[in-house]
């Protein structure tokens, strides 16, 4: 899974050096190539087997809801496949550096099952954002995690038999 944040330049070719510790996870499910498409505000990079999750995903569900039809046409009519080149770098074209607002600087981040690739300023607003809606509502999940149950469960006891009544 893909945790962590970096930062790290485009060069003027519009090429991202993946950052080492993604490259390592990449390697071990030899993944040569990531699809990268829009989302929210910033662009995501999937590796192939996943990006293939995410489309079996969005082929179970309703053809023609118009929201699935949406997120479905939005999502692969910018999908691209950005193989790696020997140095670990993936070419981001111009349009989708565009379209996620991206400079030379940029922050990349893990997502669990995706790395995204934000605008600095971007990430940052995200994250005052992000901060101020978890510190504004709980979302019914306690947090911070210190406050969670503890998920092991409870060691079982025997159940006590009833007691036989003595006859009189």
């Amino acid at each position: 899974m893909f945790k962590g944040t970096y930062r790290h330049r485009i060069d003027p070719k519009g090429r991202l050096p993946v950052p080492a510790a993604f490259r390592r996870l990449l390697a071990e499910t030899r993944t040569t190539a990531v699809v990268v498409t829009v989302l929210d505000q910033c662009l995501a990079a999937y590796p192939s087997h996943e990006w293939s999750r995410v489309e079996s995903h969005l082929s179970a569900l309703p053809p023609f809801s118009k929201p699935v039809k949406a997120l479905s046409r939005l999502l692969s009519s910018r999908a691209l496949d950005c193989p790696l080149d020997v140095q670990g770098r993936i070419l981001l074209p111009a349009t989708l550096r565009a379209s996620s607002k991206l400079g030379r600087e940029v922050v990349v981040v893990g997502v669990l099952n995706r790395f995204e690739i934000w605008d600095p300023e971007a990430w940052a607003a995200f994250l005052v954002e992000s901060e101020r809606v978890l510190d504004d509502a709980s979302f019914g999940v306690p947090w911070p995690a210190s406050e969670l149950p503890d998920p092991s469960p409870a060691p079982s006891r025997p159940t006590p038999r009833p007691q036989a009544k003595p006859s009189r």
